[in-house]
């Protein structure tokens, strides 16, 4: 029973730090229409902006956040603005082949700026060590990662489904023509949910770096990763992406436990069984 505890609460943890990551990358693809090969990438950025402030700056972890998530889009907001906006709309490989340049130009800047080696992230002295459950011990990074996750579930359904932007969002991706000529700036609603979804892969570096840590090729070596999150999970989809995760992080994580020899064997198959099944992902919608 121990071992199947540890298996949930890993495989729980893990799930939710894909979909912190993942859930920018449903929400450009699935709202805003553009493939983001690039995604991991600002993932990738967070990270290494964490590590630095937390570790060589020495100002903490809840600072190393801010900090990732912040600068990460100071980053991303010219890049959307001189290179996104020419391929919004346009056709899918001419997307694809746009982001994954982008993606080998901040691995090797990043390379170069912050040396070709494993980065570690400090946790904050309340995140360090485990939670006594009397049965068994949690670790708290693992309950902060969860929560983490709950949180921006909720929040993007939210803004999504129910305020203002949320509409606005949709109705730009419905018909960008028509919103405009009604008053709606979709450039600056394109911008924001930009923002949002980099901030987001940002903040799930930092995070989600116990789980996947952050290292030179962070952006290839987890691209497919999230990009089959999306594609289970169904494309711009907020439950389709947290139910995807949670099934591929229990058998991804279940396979590695029980025969590691494997690999990434059980997550592959688990995908390819899922799409044979349900095609447009768990919640993908008819177009």
């Amino acid at each position: 029973m121990q071992t199947v505890f540890s298996i949930a609460i890993d495989a729980l943890a893990y799930g939710m730090v894909l979909f912190v990551i993942s859930i920018g990358l449903s929400v450009t693809m699935g709202l805003m229409r553009v493939v983001n090969l690039a995604h991991g990438a600002f993932a990738m950025i967070g990270g290494y902006i964490a590590s630095y402030v937390a570790r060589d700056l020495g100002m903490g972890y809840a600072a190393a956040v801010i900090a990732a998530v912040v600068i990460t889009i100071a980053i991303a907001i010219p890049i959307e603005r001189l290179l996104y906006r020419r391929i919004y709309g346009q056709p899918e490989l001419t997307q694809v082949l746009m982001t994954i340049g982008i993606t080998f130009c901040i691995i090797g800047i990043a390379n170069y700026v912050m040396g070709p080696t494993l980065k570690t992230i400090p946790l904050a002295g309340p995140l360090q060590g485990s939670a006594d459950l009397g049965f068994r011990a949690i670790s708290i990074h693992r309950l902060f990662a969860i929560i983490c996750g709950l949180v921006v579930a909720l929040g993007l359904w939210f803004v999504i489904e129910k305020t203002s932007f949320g509409v606005k969002l949709r109705a730009s991706v419905d018909n960008a023509a028509m919103a405009a000529a009604l008053g709606v700036r979709t450039e600056f609603v394109y911008a924001v949910s930009f923002a949002v979804a980099v901030g987001l892969a940002a903040f799930g570096g930092v995070v989600g770096a116990e789980l996947l840590p952050v290292e030179p090729y962070y952006a290839l070596r987890y691209m497919v990763t999230f990009l089959v999150v999306v594609s289970v999970g169904g494309a711009g989809s907020i439950p389709g992406a947290l139910i995807a995760c949670l099934v591929l992080g229990a058998i991804d994580t279940t396979g590695r436990y029980m025969m590691p020899e494997f690999g990434e064997f059980f997550f592959y198959l688990a995908v390819i069984a899922i799409i044979c099944v349900f095609p447009r992902g768990f919640a993908g919608r008819v177009r």
